[in-house]
């Protein structure tokens, strides 16, 4: 059953539409979430633009990377991220496949050449990890390539963090059904299915070679100065909720917690790696 116009028309508040669902057993539960959704992303957004203001009047350099397994929510996140922000100190980078005059260069020098200018925030959809996970599982690169680059990025980084530049990174973590059934969505939905690609079909099929290159990244490229920040959940909604309260989390700016929305991220979505954590993409 659903809301008639009689309904409607004589509750003039959401307390007296509530009481009406309750009394005509009206379900609502499905759209009380996404309101609430709704709610909380736009009081989190209008804290990024206080953050955005504060990058911006102080010249620091913020990185966020987002990295993950296919369709684990990566694009839809950072969307949110920068929905509201001042596009002239906001970027989103998405490399394409190097070129080749790229690939007879360092490795990192076509991201040196993206990284954020003083006063700005960039997005990486998808980072120079490329190399650790989806170039050795798809055959993309070489094992000397390989190891070259997973020891060079530890120190690659400490440069970064020597010169002041904040780096943060989030690995998005999905389980494997969930990622399934988002490929099944993206085939079925006309508007989505430019995201599905070839590399895309074979991550189910590679799952468990995604998951050993996943490892290795974790255990060699986790510090003290860059560590892997783990988003843990299914919930495409939760993650960026939980993934936007983090990177407010990490600075002081004028007027932050003015919104009245808690800045904590949930510690049973967010959280440091570590071997013990139980995660839910292996």
């Amino acid at each position: 059953m659903n809301f008639t116009a009689e309904h409607l028309e004589n509750a003039k508040t959401r307390d007296e539409l509530l009481k009406i669902a309750k009394r005509e057993d009206i379900p609502v539960k499905k759209t009380m979430k996404k309101l609430r959704y709704e709610a909380e992303l736009a009081l989190l957004q209008s804290e990024f633009v206080n953050l955005q203001k504060s990058i911006a009047t102080k010249k620091k350099r913020v990185a966020v990377i987002f990295e993950g397994r296919d369709a684990a929510g990566k694009g839809g996140s950072i969307k949110r991220f920068k929905e509201h922000l001042n596009p002239r100190t906001s970027r989103v980078v998405a490399l394409t496949k190097p070129t080749e005059v790229e690939r007879g260069q360092w490795y990192f020098r076509r991201y040196i050449k993206v990284l954020p200018n003083p006063g700005e925030i960039v997005f990486f959809d998808r980072s120079w990890y490329n190399r650790a996970v989806v170039e050795p599982v798809m055959g993309f690169c070489d094992k000397a390539q390989y190891e070259q680059f997973m020891v060079q990025v530890p120190e690659f980084e400490h440069l970064l963090y020597e010169d002041n530049m904040k780096l943060i990174k989030f690995w998005f973590s999905i389980s494997k059904d969930e990622q399934q059934k988002r490929f099944d969505d993206r085939l079925g939905n006309p508007l989505k299915r430019w995201k599905f690609s070839p590399v895309d079909m074979k991550g189910q099929e590679l799952w468990e070679e995604y998951t050993h290159y996943k490892e290795q990244m974790f255990s060699k490229t986790h510090t003290a100065y860059s560590p892997w920040i783990i988003v843990k959940t299914n919930d495409k909604k939760q993650a960026r909720l939980e993934s936007m309260r983090y990177v407010l989390s990490q600075f002081e700016y004028d007027g932050k917690g003015e919104s009245g929305i808690t800045l904590l991220p949930d510690p049973n979505v967010i959280m440091r790696y570590h071997r013990g954590v139980t995660q839910i993409d292996i």
